[in-house]
């Protein structure tokens, strides 16, 4: 009893300690996984998302606005490990030039975004930068800057710290002015004409800077601060020899306001009686005909470039404000209207809005009908071609039928005069002799025996001639033997009987050869032999046989008279025209070449094995 009193404390005892111990290593566990947690969560979030503040000088209305803050936003690109969010702000600074609004403009700025963790700030015009520059040391502290659309002049050359970066623009009006009088070399009178917004003020006075040294025998004049009416009319009765270069216009002195490129310049350009010339390449397009221009959608791309550099960890001391050139840009349509030759303008001149000429519009399409057309004329001429083959082929093949029958005709009438003429007259002496020495055997047996003797000869010789005419109609050496050894007996035949040598070569040449081809090749040698010994008036011959890859190949050549291929058409005769219809029937080619008194050579090949449906002649 004593045990199991002690034993159920302890137990529950040590159950309690464990209990205990459990519930704290669970709690301390829980709270790593959530920090840790937390943490992965924090670093996820803060390599992926990268936050790029826009703060432009005028709304979005105006068109370099928009396609600068375009051409930046679309620069910048997202990347695996990274979403790009964008803010843009207008903060229209030419409203606010006094420094109170300055102050509440700055104020707003920092409560709206003082939350948000910016990686990069985008300032776009002059009077943006000026602003940032005075609150560096109170808005977007650490936070990289980087100016664009604007010139070190519009802000009197200013000396900005080490959080900004980007680019300046080059103002060069002399360039421009240069160009103009060269395009037009009789100016008696530039007309300068701007705005008086405070960036206008400061556009015009940097242009005056510009041209007080400019040397040039046309007189200079300013149409500022006027009211936009009354612009219109001055420039609607421009003297002769006239021409405008446009700075800006955002507000005519009544303070009435408008939207510079799109709105303004198409409005003064139109009243203008002589060509107008402007500084931006926002310009082209609504009325100027060009200039030496500051290159804005550049810029934008640059400033694309710096903005993902920096996003991707670039420091700003890495990256140097520059300056980026002006551009000799013109317009196509107003070189057209002012009848300019693209010759004139300055090299390197980049042309905008050029249209197609006729050719350049069509020429796929002008392209593409010549070929249906040249593919349509060369279907007709091939289509021709077969025809006049055919025909040509029809009525030789008409020809040769004829020739064959009438071959055929010959061939038999040889025969049976060979065979009446001769064979039958030897019969019959043959005969004639039997029966003598029939009636011989009793009265002289001595001479019965020899008249036997004369017919057994006889009976050779018959036999022997019989077997020849049996060979030239038939070679039976040829399905016996084989190829080889039948053309080599025919050889040496014909060296026996024609009294010419020919000199017979195989190479290579298979025991078993396909019947067909074997038997085109022997006729085709035999015929070939035969012409030589009618022709060629040589003594000596050469017959080559030999295997090539997976056909059979013969020459047969002599150097004899030789003759004229031209007239090979008008005069060649059934044997010609045999070979070549044996070796085309099984697949194959025979060519004749020859030249006078050089000899001929006869050349023909056929597959060792002809594909089926092949006669074999």
């Amino acid at each position: 009893m004593v045990c199991k009193s002690n034993w159920r404390p302890a137990l529950a005892q040590t159950r309690s300690t464990w209990e205990a111990s459990w519930s704290y290593f669970s709690r301390l566990f829980s709270l790593i996984l959530s920090v840790l947690f937390t943490a992965t969560i924090a670093s996820g979030q803060a390599s992926q998302k990268k936050n790029v503040l826009i703060i432009t000088e005028v709304g979005l209305s105006h068109s370099l606005i928009s396609s600068t803050v375009q051409q930046i936003a679309g620069g910048v690109q997202d990347t695996p490990d990274r979403h790009v969010e964008f803010y843009t702000e207008s903060l229209d600074l030419m409203s606010f030039p006094s420094r109170p609004s300055r102050k509440e403009t700055r104020d707003w700025l920092d409560k709206k975004y003082g939350q948000y963790k910016l990686d990069v700030v985008v300032a776009v015009g002059p009077q943006v930068v000026d602003f940032l520059s005075n609150y560096t040391q109170s808005l977007f502290l650490e936070v990289p800057i980087v100016i664009c659309g604007t010139t070190a002049g519009q802000l009197g050359n200013p000396r900005l710290d080490s959080r900004f970066t980007g680019t300046w623009m080059k103002l060069e009006p002399e360039r421009t002015l240069e160009v103009a009088l060269r395009l037009f070399p009789n100016t008696r009178h530039v007309f300068v004409v701007g705005g008086s917004s405070d960036f206008d003020k400061v556009a015009i006075s940097l242009t005056k800077a510009a041209l007080r040294s400019f040397n040039t025998k046309a007189e200079i004049l300013y149409l500022t601060e006027m009211e936009m009416g009354r612009l219109l009319k001055e420039l609607q009765d421009l003297p002769g020899h006239s021409i405008v270069l446009y700075t800006s216009f955002f507000q005519d002195s009544a303070g009435n306001k408008f939207i510079n490129a799109t709105k303004a310049l198409p409005a003064i350009a139109a009243a203008s009686n002589g060509p107008d010339f402007g500084m931006s390449d926002t310009y082209l397009g609504y009325g100027i005909v060009g200039g030496h221009v500051m290159p804005f959608e550049k810029q934008a791309k640059i400033t694309a470039q710096i903005v993902s550099q920096l996003l991707d960890g670039k420091k700003v001391q890495e990256l140097p404000i520059e300056t980026i050139p002006g551009v000799y840009m013109f317009d196509w349509h107003q070189l057209q209207s002012w009848h300019i030759s693209e010759s004139s303008l300055p090299s390197g001149s980049v042309i905008l809005f050029r249209e197609p000429s006729l050719w350049e519009r069509y020429k796929w399409t002008w392209a593409a009908v010549l070929a249906i057309i040249l593919g349509l004329s060369g279907l007709a001429a091939y289509l021709q071609y077969s025809r006049t083959q055919l025909k040509l082929a029809r009525e030789r093949q008409t020809q040769l039928s004829g020739m064959l029958i009438n071959a055929e005709e010959l061939e038999r009438s040889r025969i049976a005069a060979e065979l009446h003429d001769d064979f039958s007259q030897r019969m019959a002496l043959l005969a004639i002799g039997l029966e003598n020495a029939a009636e011989a055997i009793p009265v002289s047996p001595h001479e019965a025996s020899r008249q036997l003797r004369e017919l057994v000869n006889s009976t050779s010789e018959i036999g022997a001639d019989l077997h020849t005419l049996s060979h030239r109609l038939h070679s039976s050496t040829l399905e016996s033997l084989g190829l080889v050894p039948a053309v080599g007996a025919l050889c040496n035949e014909f060296s026996t009987q024609q009294e010419v040598k020919v000199n017979f070569i195989s190479a290579d040449v298979p025991h078993s050869v396909d019947p067909n081809a074997a038997l085109c090749i022997f006729r085709i040698i035999q015929e070939g032999l035969r012409n030589l010994k009618k022709h060629s008036g040589v003594k000596e011959a050469l017959v080559n046989l030999r295997r090539a890859d997976n056909r059979l190949e013969v020459i047969v050549r002599d150097k004899g008279r030789g003759f004229n291929l031209s007239d090979l058409r008008q005069s060649e005769g059934i044997g010609i025209r045999s070979m070549e219809e044996r070796a085309r029937q099984l697949g194959g080619r025979f060519e004749i070449y020859s030249v006078p008194g050089k000899g001929t050579t006869l050349e023909a090949w056929v597959p060792l094995k002809p594909a089926r449906g092949h006669p074999a002649s």
